[in-house]
């Protein structure tokens, strides 16, 4: 089950992070709870950040993959730590098909 909160006066989708799993530079993101689907708004600068075992985090490209999030950076060659959304100022990037923002999460 989706679960939501209020914030401020918008929904978002909370503890949607699932876990994670590096292929090479990249890390793919699963999701608990996604909906009917996932949708990055390509509009914005990418609220991913990536980092490698010195915990430096950069910030990441995105793209949709399946039912996961893929993310990787010309900054990090071998990536452990991934991110969202993770500073005061964030704008939601990523939502479901729904139009729920999802919430903020680190893989730490």
């Amino acid at each position: 089950e989706m679960l939501r909160s209020l914030v401020g006066s918008e929904m978002c989708i909370r503890d949607s992070y699932k876990n994670y799993e590096v292929k090479g530079k990249e890390i793919f993101i699963a999701f608990n709870s996604i909906g009917t689907g996932l949708v990055l708004n390509s509009n914005k600068e990418s609220e991913f950040e990536i980092a490698g075992n010195n915990k430096i985090f950069y910030k990441a490209k995105a793209k949709i993959v399946g039912k996961r999030i893929s993310i990787s950076s010309r900054e990090v060659v071998k990536p452990m730590y991934a991110r969202y959304a993770w500073s005061d100022v964030s704008i939601a990037t990523l939502f479901n098909k729904e139009g729920l923002p999802a919430s903020s999460f680190s893989t730490e």
